[in-house]
């Protein structure tokens, strides 16, 4: 396939700059494309075209005069609709910020303009991003290209479905709960969860979140390739303190010795028998290659998550709770309803509680990453869901939440986390795994994620039905 906008990142950027192609036939062939397919799907829900050309237009002056070129110079990328980007509205998916428009750029969004990237279009989020699948009232429902009897994940449901179909290379996304892994999971690509502040991440058009947004919801990449996410994750982490998480952290160090925890069995998890098969053909894979692969007891993921929720949930109540009332976003009301059947306590006590506790389950992951660089787990204990699954009854709720487990966990600890596509099954369901490590070390998640790609190659993008 040699289409434009199915290209990988280094492929474009090679005909770029050996001016094969201009950065205007680039952004012109994506837009064409997207045009073509996202009223399948409802990915994209706001085109940025206009910006996209005038952009195109200026690189293709910048290579005429050989002026330096940013990390990602005519690469087509998306942006989650949650996100400050000067002249579009902030929704989150909600009918009452339609009119919030942004005067200022994200940090993220100013770092992507900054590497140079042809900004195409905002992606589609459920109403305030709370859960794992992607409609809202504002825009609409977004589809899986591989199949749209399933979920495209969420709440980056949209960034995953448009960089599945090749409406963009890579797309930012969001995660406080596995809205970068799952989207990446269920529609068949890659996603990274970069460590608390490793991406600048803050919003002008609201106010600062409260201390547990603060501390577990990051910004990162969505991409079909490791290297789309590698160059992603780069330029999205360039500085800005703006966000005082942010810190100057480098993206190399020592290399760490490859050896990997298998987990195949997390307490209060159900994992199908076919996701375990799937995670030990990964181990199986990677032994050969010289891996050290051990089954040691898992880390206590069901703490971690508790008290994840007491801090996610706990803001949104300060929050969100008359939002909630006044969007009136029937699936919203439904979810934020059994989040709170599922939390019930979020006093100051129990706030302070998940703080403090959060010391002590940090230092005992720490032991574990001591002993083992890399955690291989499941990215949710069942295959991508039937979509609104969790919409169906309290049941369905309760089976979806407790799916979520392994991805819950590791943001109320600040980790990165890879969700790694593998194969798909002859119901067009795709597969996957995820790959954990200590905090700052995505360069341990990208080591592995190429080693693998020798398995699973590269995604082509998924045309949608």
């Amino acid at each position: 396939m040699n289409e434009l906008w199915a290209l990988s990142a280094a492929e474009i950027s090679k005909l770029f700059k050996t001016k094969e192609v201009s950065a205007l036939e680039i952004c012109n062939a994506t837009i064409q494309h997207i045009e073509k397919n996202n009223p399948k799907i409802n990915a994209i829900v706001v085109d940025t075209f206009l910006e996209a050309k005038e952009t195109a237009s200026r690189l293709d002056k910048k290579l005429k005069n050989n002026e330096n070129l940013g990390l990602l110079s005519a690469i087509p990328v998306t942006v989650k609709v949650n996100t400050d980007q000067i002249g579009y509205a902030s929704t989150n998916g909600l009918r009452i910020q339609k009119d919030l428009i942004a005067n200022k750029d994200s940090p993220v969004v100013k770092n992507l303009k900054n590497s140079d990237a042809l900004i195409v279009g905002r992606t589609n989020t459920p109403a305030f991003s709370i859960h794992w699948f992607t409609r809202n009232s504002l825009h609409g429902h977004s589809l899986n290209p591989h199949n749209n009897k399933i979920t495209p994940g969420g709440s980056s449901g949209g960034a995953a479905a448009a960089t599945a179909s090749g409406m963009g290379v890579i797309g930012h996304g969001t995660d406080i709960a596995g809205s970068i892994r799952y989207p990446a999971y269920a529609c068949g690509i890659h996603g990274l969860r970069p460590s608390l502040g490793r991406v600048p991440m803050i919003n002008y058009t609201t106010p600062d979140r409260h201390i547990g947004g603060q501390i577990m919801a990051v910004s990162g990449p969505i991409a079909r390739s490791i290297s789309d996410l590698e160059i992603g994750l780069k330029a999205m982490s360039a500085q800005n303190y703006d966000d005082p998480w942010w810190a100057p952290i480098p993206f190399e160090f020592e290399k760490t010795p490859k050896k990997i925890a298998l987990i195949t069995e997390i307490k209060g998890l159900n994992i199908d028998p076919i996701i375990k098969n799937e995670l030990k053909t990964v181990a199986k894979y990677l032994e050969k290659a010289g891996w050290i692969i051990e089954e040691p007891q898992a880390p206590d993921f069901q703490e971690a998550a508790k008290y994840q929720a007491t801090l996610w949930l706990g803001e949104f109540r300060r929050t969100g709770g008359d939002s909630i009332k006044k969007e009136n976003d029937p699936d919203a009301n439904f979810i934020f309803s059994q989040m709170s059947r599922r939390c019930p306590d979020t006093s100051i006590e129990s706030f302070m509680d998940a703080l403090q506790n959060r010391a002590r389950i940090s230092r005992d992951w720490n032991k574990f990453f001591d002993e083992y660089p890399l955690i291989l787990c499941p990215v949710s204990g069942d295959l991508p869901f039937p979509d609104l699954k969790d919409l169906e009854s309290q049941d369905s709720f309760d089976l979806v939440f407790d799916s979520m487990l392994p991805q819950i966990a590791p943001p109320y600890l600040g980790l990165p986390g890879l969700s790694f596509a593998t194969s798909i099954t002859n119901e067009r369901v795709p597969l996957g795994v995820q790959f954990i490590s200590r905090r700052y070390r995505e360069d341990t998640l990208l080591e592995v994620g190429y080693e693998l790609e020798k398995l699973f190659p590269p995604k082509v993008p998924v045309i949608p039905n």
